[in-house]
């Protein structure tokens, strides 16, 4: 799991606050015991008090700001993941990054604090009065003891889990729910969702009564453990056998040895959730992007495979590929589902970093050219583009300058825009209404041909689930944006490996067989 960005610094940050905080504790036990034996105010008392007002500010402060950065981090991290689950990685991005608050505004500070000024107390307890120092030295352990007990019957993890699923399955399902109504299952599926929630809530209700139990077993020991020492010091002061100021002082500094723990001590089931969504979160993997600066020349590449391996989770994806695709030729890569087709198509976007061997583009190792530059020369068509909320004309272009009607017209899509109620104009909703599956791939396809200066076309099956008439439309535009430019293709269907000139089939991974078209 990668390191939280900065974590070093705020802890570093959080120990110096709980030294000053310590020494503004001790001042404060010394200032109130003069005060209450007339001695009068003295300015240990004023300064200690300012002191722990303004360094409980000041940590409330620290602590914000770190955990917005981390809160933003974390979701520009999710945004980038390579994770699939749509409904997971939105449930980590709202719900699951903002629970990490009461970790790291909460218990982390608690945390330090719990551990520098029982320090500091029983130091001074030590030079004040022996048997009571030992009594809390003794009884101290009891509270984090007794809480690990207590917080090990606690599922936060557990808890986090069904949310995650409960979203991700969640989102599915208003994602299809065109689909389940049309076939009767929208009621089932609503029990289902019905079910889940039942079984987090359930889930959240054993974490609480957790959560209650352990802090009535914490306030109970600290207690006894504060009466261990106020009893037998009560018992002395009457026996004239310690003075009243050093009585007062003990009975002053003894709960401060035990507060900070027990603060600790109840936060730590509302951060538990917030640890847990931090985890998940930053053991997410992300895209891994290029990040070379050198450039390269334009027009259609040479690109060469050397023994390329790329593996997921330990699961090899390809094994020693070695593949060889001349400027201006067409590569159809065949095979069955999961052979690493796909994975050969990320590969060559810099997506995925090999794991062993070298993609060299005209000669030039793919890793060492700069990403954006690499990025504009690659025209990519896949097998869902992915549309986003704005114009039909917006999501051609995608930020760049282009010749939206001529890129339109050489996809087939002219005659689309001319029957929606704005043409170009027109909204489009992130899931593509109010475009059907082989119009949102006509998309796609413009925004390929809209790129005129690329010189890599990469389609992964753009065919695929359309029909008869829809396909040849796609492969009428595909024709058009093949010419002049080095072409990589996913095919599965006759008439997408017609395209090619070369043919290569992937089997788990590895090339198992090369014929010409």
């Amino acid at each position: 799991m990668p390191a939280l960005p900065g974590l070093r610094r705020y802890l570093l940050f959080l120990s110096l606050l709980g030294v000053f905080t310590a020494f503004s504790v001790l001042l404060q036990a010394e200032g109130l015991a003069t005060l209450l034996t007339g001695g009068g105010v003295s300015l240990f008392l004023v300064v200690a008090v300012g002191a722990r007002v303004a360094l409980s500010w000041g940590q409330s402060v620290l602590s914000g700001r770190f955990a917005a950065s981390v809160r933003g981090a974390l979701r520009l991290r999710l945004l980038e993941s390579a994770s699939d689950r749509a409904g997971v990685v939105a449930t980590q991005i709202t719900r699951g990054v903002d629970a990490t608050d009461s970790y790291l505004t909460g218990y982390l500070p608690s945390l330090v604090v719990s551990v520098v000024v029982p320090v500091a107390v029983i130091a001074r307890l030590f030079t004040t009065d022996l048997t009571s120092a030992v009594v809390v030295v003794v009884t101290l352990p009891l509270i984090p003891v007794f809480a690990i007990l207590v917080g090990k019957q606690a599922k936060a993890s557990a808890q986090w889990e069904l949310l995650t699923k409960l979203g991700g399955h969640f989102l599915d399902v208003v994602r299809g729910l065109g689909t389940l109504k049309v076939f009767g299952r929208a009621t089932a599926q609503a029990a289902t969702v019905r079910s889940m929630a039942n079984a987090h809530a359930d889930a959240t209700m054993k974490t609480l009564r957790v959560a209650f139990l352990s802090a009535l077993v914490l306030e109970l020991v600290a207690t006894l453990s504060v009466a261990l020492v106020a009893v037998p010091i009560g018992f002395r002061l009457l026996s004239g056998g310690l003075d009243a100021r050093t009585g007062l002082l003990i009975l002053l500094l003894t709960p401060e040895a035990y507060l900070p723990l027990r603060a600790a001590g109840a936060k730590f089931h509302a951060a538990a959730e917030g640890l847990t969504a931090l985890r998940e979160a930053l053991s997410v993997p992300v895209v891994s992007v290029a990040s070379g600066a050198k450039c390269r020349r334009r027009g259609a590449p040479s690109v060469v495979f050397e023994r390329v391996s790329v593996a997921y989770d330990g699961v090899p994806a390809l094994s020693d590929v070695d593949l060889t695709v001349p400027s201006g030729s067409r590569l159809a890569l065949v095979g069955p589902s999961g052979s690493g087709k796909s994975t050969l198509l990320a590969v060559l976007l810099g997506f995925v970093p090999p794991s062993a061997g070298r993609v060299l583009v005209d000669g030039v190792d793919l890793r060492s050219l700069s990403s954006p530059d690499w990025l504009a020369e690659v025209a990519w068509v896949p097998q869902r583009p992915t549309l986003f909320r704005g114009s039909l004309a917006a999501n051609i272009a995608l930020g760049s300058p282009a010749d939206v009607p001529a890129a339109a017209r050489a996809a087939a899509l002219d005659s689309v825009a001319a029957g929606l109620p704005a043409g170009y104009e027109t909204p489009v909703g992130e899931l593509g209404s109010p475009l059907s599956a082989g119009q949102r791939q006509r998309v796609g396809l413009a925004r390929a041909l809209a790129r005129t200066s690329a010189g890599l076309v990469l389609l992964d099956e753009p065919t695929a689930r359309l029909d008869s008439r829809t396909e040849e439309a796609v492969l009428s535009a595909a024709r058009r944006l093949l010419p002049g430019r080095t072409a990589v293709l996913v095919a599965h269907r006759p008439a997408m490996v017609a395209l090619a000139d070369r043919v290569v089939e992937l089997r788990d991974g590895r090339v198992c067989a090369e014929v010409a078209a």
